[in-house]
């Protein structure tokens, strides 16, 4: 049974049996599940750590992309971009799948005894894709271009408890207002991507420490890449000769290109075809859970939600288990009208889980006293996958609460830029952060670029800076629980549910890892892995 079994799961990494298959011969020949998806699973690493290949061209299909898109970092707020920036770009540390560190333009980092001040040595004998070296004075320039409100930059969040910013040699040091045990893990927002001269004269120059160049830039249609051969880690990373990525926001024209061998990856494989995808020849659905979650985002500055009765009313009229079934089709898990799940570290797992009930629903939206207007929900394709569809389960169950619910579709082109953080009340997605205090820094904190809500509290700012300066864990996971009770409550946005990470991937790809930090490998797929056949 044994060498049978060897050869069945042989079979599943050369695509000749899908997973499902294997699941179910193995059942046959008395092997429970468990036993089976962890033999699979030991077969899939120990093909992902084969010997790599260099050469050929690597193409992938992702949505998240826009005409209206740049290569500045800062301005990075769909998957396309950041799919660019980690091709040309290099932040400081980046977090591993195992949550770990993983040093980058820093080779090591130190903080003091009270966490206030960390010492990051810069890397030497690394040179931008202009030639020039890069130097601490360069990772210095950077984080002062995104701590300054005109850039915009989504990372402006996370700078705001830095104090003060030096190089001392070769090292770059960075003063903090109050204790945090965390920063490292802060500075591996993608936003930081280390540029010449902090990218202060062309921040959209695509130059940086990354394994590619950029060759062409056609936003909203494709972008192209072409291989360093001086990289500074060759390696490990930078196996494709090319890398092509083409924009495709609608779900069908993704599936039909890597199906047809147009692209070798896709990213967010819709849910309602992923069985059926799973089951084509030479192809593969890798699903990963983490911390990626979809929402309806609310500004609470702006009527009626404003109001926190009509908040709450949205809220339990959400119908959280049925999106979980129709949209995600068990991809995924329900979500509690706050960012943080259990995949984070110090998650309160006591925080009660809101319900539907449509009984309460009602009870607040009476108490609201709206005038009974319709409430414009606007959404896309390109929100999440499903996003209509589940904008359209939201709007059936508020008519049931008696909740005017109107749901305006917008073109997926123009999305990120004309409709969310600006339209009132939209869907939109986030895939989540390393730590709490990033994700709170980056979308909750009232001073962030990226407060999409608008919601602003000066008393879950004191919280975030307590829990940033708190080294005791307990003690700092009772004010993170403090936070997710208030955002749960009060805060402007509805998520009814976590994704899985889906991606759909072609047998010719070695080298792919499951990484619950983001899709597609964290976005890091066309720099991490190979083409088998190059």
């Amino acid at each position: 049974m044994n060498d049978q079994l060897k050869n069945m799961t042989a079979d599943v990494t050369k695509g000749l049996m899908t997973r499902r298959e294997f699941v179910g011969r193995a059942a046959a020949l008395g092997v429970t599940a468990a036993v089976a998806n962890s033999m699979l699973a030991s077969s899939a690493e120990a093909a992902a750590h084969a010997a790599p290949k260099r050469g050929g061209m690597m193409k992938i299909g992702s949505s998240g992309g826009e005409s209206t898109n740049t290569q500045d970092p800062a301005l990075t707020a769909s998957e396309v971009p950041l799919n660019n920036l980690r091709a040309w770009g290099e932040t400081l540390v980046e977090v591993d799948a195992g949550g770990e560190l993983d040093f980058r333009m820093a080779e090591s980092v130190e903080a003091s005894a009270d966490a206030k001040q960390w010492v990051f040595k810069i890397r030497k004998g690394v040179t931008f894709s202009n030639g020039k070296d890069m130097t601490a004075e360069d990772v210095l320039m950077t984080m002062q271009r995104h701590s300054n409100e005109d850039s915009q930059s989504g990372a402006l969040g996370i700078m705001k408890g830095i104090s003060s910013m030096k190089v001392d040699g070769d090292n770059f040091i960075v003063d903090l207002e109050a204790a945090n045990a965390d920063l490292p893990y802060l500075m591996s927002d993608y936003h930081l991507m280390i540029q010449p001269g902090g990218g202060m004269d062309d921040p959209g120059a695509a130059i940086g420490t990354g394994a590619y160049t950029l060759e062409i830039d056609e936003p909203g249609v494709r972008h192209a890449f072409k291989r360093r051969e001086d990289y500074w880690d060759s390696e490990n990373r930078g196996w494709a000769d090319e890398v092509e990525q083409l924009v495709l926001n609608d779900a069908t024209a993704r599936t039909a290109a890597l199906q047809s061998g147009q692209v070798h990856i896709i990213n967010r494989v819709d849910p309602k075809v992923a069985a059926l995808l799973d089951r084509a020849p030479n192809l593969s659905v890798e699903s990963v859970a983490g911390r990626g979650h979809y929402v309806f985002i609310a500004h609470k500055d702006t009527a009626p939600f404003d109001n926190n009765d009509v908040m709450l009313a949205l809220k339990y009229a959400i119908n959280r288990e049925e999106m979980v079934d129709k949209i995600l089709r068990g991809f995924g898990t329900i979500g509690n009208d706050m960012p943080i799940n259990a995949a984070y570290p110090l998650f309160d797992e006591t925080i009660p889980q809101r319900e539907h009930s449509i009984e309460k629903a009602k009870e607040h939206y009476a108490k609201s006293g709206h005038d009974g207007s319709p409430i414009i929900l606007r959404v896309a394709d390109g929100a999440f996958p499903g996003a209509v569809d589940a904008a359209s389960l939201f709007q059936e169950s508020a008519k049931a609460a008696g909740i005017p619910l109107e749901i305006k579709r917008e073109p997926n082109d123009g999305y990120w830029s004309e409709v969310w953080n600006k339209q009132p009340f939209c869907a939109s997605y986030w895939g989540g952060r390393p730590v709490q205090d990033q994700m709170y820094s980056t979308a909750y904190l009232s001073t962030a670029d990226w407060n999409d809500t608008r919601w602003k509290r000066p008393e879950f700012d004191a919280m975030l800076n307590s829990a940033k300066a708190e080294l005791d864990n307990a003690k700092r996971k009772e004010i993170y629980s403090q936070m997710g009770r208030m955002l749960n409550e009060e805060g402007g946005v509805i998520l009814p549910m976590f994704n899985d990470f889906v991606s759909g991937v072609s047998e010719n790809i070695g080298g792919w890892a499951d990484d619950p930090n983001g899709p597609v490998m964290d976005n890091k797929s066309h720099i991490k892995c190979w083409l088998k056949d190059a």
